[in-house]
């Protein structure tokens, strides 16, 4: 076997940040964090700071509602420097990834008409098809599907060319699969979609606890990702055009404002978890500063990103030469070491012979965390062949595990196959 050494990141002190690792002699092996990262110290202590000082609405005269406004504000400029976006205005918060999707889409779908064409992919989570399945039922749209590669693991451009037509109004994309960890060259994706006219709109929830995106070097025109994804509270963030989103049409209530982004916000903001949320940007930027790097807010947060997305890959390649090493099981993703720049450490695998929800009771029964079944990727189990009630075993890691938790995950597993 390999030796296996890692690039320099500050482990134990990232680990110490994180309640539910430090404060326990014998933590778990979290692999269960594409459902959901854990959350630092920091985070806990603004959602609680807001609770017990920031319980207010917004537009108040009084300190408490100036506080909520702040905070309110801070979350919204935080996300805008995550995400590259061009100011605040372009940032629409709201309860879900799932939740920002459907009710954009009801928005988004006011432009078009009875026989326009949607492409959705068979690599996505079910929160970026099935509201658009929804749409095109209820307006008399055409669904194409758009399969990825069997050899890559990855959407091709050319297969997406192929579906586009003078009628295609909307490419819902995926940058990195919840299922099989692959990353989309969104980019180009994008540019031959923008050529037919068509709008995109990507699902990040997956790349951005792993990457960090560029909205507009990406060239689409929505990009949405959940924060309790990427070490923050329970909430969906959406980036949109700002010429686009002023120009939809908000399903709201008549006396909201219809000021951006408020217009697409319904109801009380959840100033607490959007403290939380400007305090998780506030912790990638303190990673930065750990590894060494400097600038502005954003600068910081790349470097953070960088240097944690290449000890993530080391992780990665134990992981899974250790997985195509046991016998029977078979990883869903690509598995080359030359080809790990095009996936996330979202690692899925089936066994010959064994139950993957078995080998999941199996692994927690070890004190290893992970998820069995689709995981509302159901598009990409059916185009693997998979059983919908047993999908596959996913692992997936984040820049707080460690190796140590890999070679006991390889160990746990090598002993329930065996």
């Amino acid at each position: 076997m390999t030796v296996h050494t890692l690039p320099a990141f500050p482990i134990d002190q990232v680990r110490s940040r994180f309640p539910a690792i430090s404060k326990l002699d014998n933590p778990p092996v979290y692999f269960d964090n594409p459902a959901g990262t854990l959350v630092p110290q920091q985070v806990i202590d603004a959602v609680a700071a807001a609770m017990a000082g920031a319980t207010h609405n917004l537009g108040g005269f009084f300190e408490g509602s100036k506080r909520a406004e702040a905070i309110w504000q801070d979350a919204h400029e935080a996300m805008a420097d995550m995400l590259g976006a061009t100011s605040h205005r372009e940032i629409v918060i709201a309860q879900s990834m799932t939740a920002l999707t459907l009710h954009l889409s009801r928005s988004i779908g006011r432009l078009f008409r009875p026989g326009d064409e949607i492409i959705l992919t068979q690599m996505d989570h079910e929160g970026n098809v099935s509201p658009w399945l929804l749409l095109a039922r209820d307006l008399g749209l055409t669904v194409k599907w758009l399969p990825f590669n069997r050899e890559s693991w990855r959407i091709e451009p050319a297969d997406l060319e192929s579906l586009l037509s003078e009628r295609t109004r909307l490419l819902a994309l995926n940058f990195s699969s919840n299922m099989t960890g692959s990353v989309n060259d969104v980019a180009a994706l994008t540019a031959a979609a923008k050529k037919a006219g068509a709008l995109v709109y990507v699902d990040a929830v997956q790349l951005v606890p792993h990457r960090l995106p560029d909205v507009h070097a990406l060239g689409c025109d929505f990009l949405v990702c959940s924060s309790y994804k990427f070490f923050g509270p329970h909430l969906g963030v959406l980036w949109g055009r700002e010429e686009l989103l002023a120009k939809l049409e908000p399903y709201k209530v008549r006396c909201a404002s219809d000021d951006l982004p408020e217009r697409y916000e319904a109801g009380t903001p959840q100033t607490e978890l959007l403290a939380g949320l400007a305090a998780t940007v506030s912790y990638v930027e303190w990673l930065g500063e750990a590894t060494g790097h400097a600038g502005s807010r954003r600068e910081k947060l790349l470097g953070a990103y960088r240097s944690f997305a290449a000890y993530e890959d080391g992780l990665t390649r134990r992981l899974i030469e250790g997985l195509v090493a046991l016998p029977g099981v078979t990883v869903q993703g690509i598995t080359d070491p030359a080809a790990l720049k095009h996936r996330v450490p979202t690692v899925s695998f089936t066994h010959a012979s064994l139950s993957t929800h078995t080998i999941a009771e199996g692994l927690a029964g070890k004190g290893i965390w992970a998820w069995s079944g689709h995981n509302y990727a159901l598009e990409p189990s059916r185009l693997l062949g998979l059983a919908e009630n047993e999908g596959v075993v996913r692992l997936g890691l984040a820049h707080y595990n460690t190796l140590d938790e890999v070679e006991r995950t390889l160990a746990a597993i090598a002993e329930l196959v065996a």
